[in-house]
């Protein structure tokens, strides 16, 4: 992948991780709303947040992008099955926003995945 693209990718998909953090941390209702309606609500919402900060950090770090891409894959692929599972794909009348934000995230997360494959310890090589 170009080294450009794979950047942007990682800003984006940071970016989008980091934005979401005041509305986990500081409790927003519709952070709180998702998280009780899945039964995460507070540890969950906050556990999430930590998560998804850990994950912005490592996939802006040059040599830990497969960690952070993988851990974000992970984070955000049970966020899209709950949201087709339990919550919708609209949530508080937001037409849909967050799940949609959710896939991009995801989609971008693969993708750079996809592109480190080769640097991940132990497998990597074999892939």
């Amino acid at each position: 992948m170009n080294k450009y693209l794979s950047l942007l990718f990682r800003i984006v998909v940071a970016v989008i991780l980091v934005q979401t953090l005041r509305f986990k941390f500081t409790a927003h209702p519709d952070s709180v709303y998702i998280f009780t309606k899945v039964g995460m609500e507070p540890f969950g919402r906050i556990g999430v947040g930590v998560s998804e900060l850990i994950a912005a950090v490592l996939i802006l770090i040059p040599q830990t992008i497969w960690l952070g891409s993988l851990l974000t894959v992970g984070i955000i692929g049970g966020a899209i099955l709950l949201h087709l599972t339990v919550l919708g794909i609209e949530i508080n009348g937001d037409g849909g926003t967050v799940f949609y934000m959710a896939l991009v995230t995801f989609i971008l997360s693969l993708i750079l995945l996809w592109s480190e494959r080769k640097k991940i310890p132990i497998i990597g090589k074999k892939l």
